[in-house]
């Protein structure tokens, strides 16, 4: 990072952290639309029955609209993800056939190739993991793809290279299989290689740097840092759903990894700062604009953002990472999401498709939706089970 770029994060940080002007730089959003609940009932869980009613809907929605199980790539990989959180909390079969079927097309191999360094083509390596778990044989054909991709970055190929995460969504993607195949193997290296990938993303220190100090909030790549791409209004840019694939892939690192294993100290704070973050600027109907730090950028509901955020949260409750006061954020997303988001029939609206910013895939309405979203909201629904 040179001076130019430093003074402007200073400013910047500045900006977010000074008392007098730390209000308009992470302003809590105004009431734009009605709340969809009172206080009344709002801010409790829902109950688990129907918490797993949404959630079958909604799964057993995509599947009979997509008989073709879809291509192995981050965006259906996510939804895979959800799919066998939910398989784990309900143990229905058909939901398990249905992933296994998506796997056995692609016969449990990676998008461009074992040699690919690249976050999003090891998404799918969680799925491929959940099955060789889930299924009881150990069938080691099922994750010899992603291991073999993984052990090549941590061992021959180039192995001293740590700059391969440069975009903040690489967290969620390729965080938790390293972090598995870690703990699976019984060898620190991955997870060492892990946390040097990680630093290189967080720090400004040799790599972006797109942690924003002050607000504990991640910008999405180097192009929104202090100095680079802002709001209409002259705000940072701290899109939602970018937070919500490092809150993903936090959340899946730590439960992946033993409680008292390296880093994962520096894990759990960074999460913490960021569910801190994320309460201030929730809107009042449950949902998070796709502009986190610009409440008059894009303004609506986002079912993407929300739905990642609503899955932290709840994992941090479980964990007692957060206090019990926490438990109106994950509540309002819920009903927010169940409610309003997801239509009678299964369809989960309020989705911002495939981009990079608040301007992506726009305009985001109720019927707009993606794959990815609701893997989002079965992984949502399957941790707050167990608050």
């Amino acid at each position: 990072m040179n001076r130019r770029q430093l003074l402007l994060r200073t400013a910047a940080l500045s900006a977010l952290t000074t008392p007098a002007l730390a209000a308009p730089a992470l302003a809590a959003p105004p009431r734009a639309e009605p709340a969809q609940a009172g206080p009344s009932w709002a801010d409790r869980l829902p109950s688990h029955e129907q918490v797993r009613e949404a959630l079958t809907r909604a799964a057993d929605h995509w599947i009979a609209a997509h008989p073709d199980p879809g291509d192995n790539k981050w965006a259906r990989a996510t939804f895979y993800s959800g799919l066998m959180a939910l398989h784990r909390a309900t143990g229905e079969r058909r939901h398990l056939t249905y992933a296994r079927s998506w796997a056995e097309k692609h016969e449990y191999a990676l998008n461009n190739g074992v040699s690919t360094r690249h976050a999003d083509d090891h998404n799918a390596g969680q799925t491929y993991l959940d099955l060789y778990e889930t299924e009881g044989s150990r069938d080691e054909s099922k994750i010899a793809a992603i291991e073999e991709s993984l052990h090549r970055m941590t061992f021959t190929d180039r192995p001293g290279k740590d700059d391969d995460w440069w975009w903040d969504d690489a967290l969620h993607m390729a965080m938790p299989p390293f972090a598995r195949l870690g703990v699976l193997r019984g060898e620190r290296a991955y997870t060492e290689k892990l946390h040097r990938l990680y630093t290189h993303t967080k720090s400004a220190q040799g790599g972006p740097g797109l942690l924003d100090d002050g607000s504990g909030l991640w910008y999405r790549d180097d192009r929104f840092l202090p100095g680079g791409i802002v709001s209409p209004a002259g705000r940072p840019v701290l899109w939602s759903r970018g937070n919500g694939w490092v809150a993903g892939g936090h959340v899946k690192t730590l439960k992946a990894l033993p409680s008292g294993a390296p880093h994962t100290a520096e894990y759990r704070a960074t999460l913490v700062r960021l569910l801190a973050a994320l309460r201030r600027v929730q809107r009042d109907d449950g949902f998070w604009n796709v502009s986190l730090a610009d409440p008059g950028h894009l303004p609506g509901p986002e079912t993407s953002g929300t739905a990642f955020f609503a899955y932290a949260t709840a994992y941090a409750l479980r964990a007692g990472l957060v206090r019990r006061t926490y438990v109106p954020v994950a509540a309002r997303a819920w009903h927010a999401l169940s409610r309003t988001a997801l239509h009678a029939d299964g369809f989960l609206g309020y989705v911002q498709g495939v981009g990079d910013r608040p301007e992506s895939s726009q305009p985001v309405t109720r019927d707009t939706t993606a794959d990815f979203a609701v893997g989002a909201f079965l992984l949502a629904g399957t941790e707050l089970l167990k608050v």
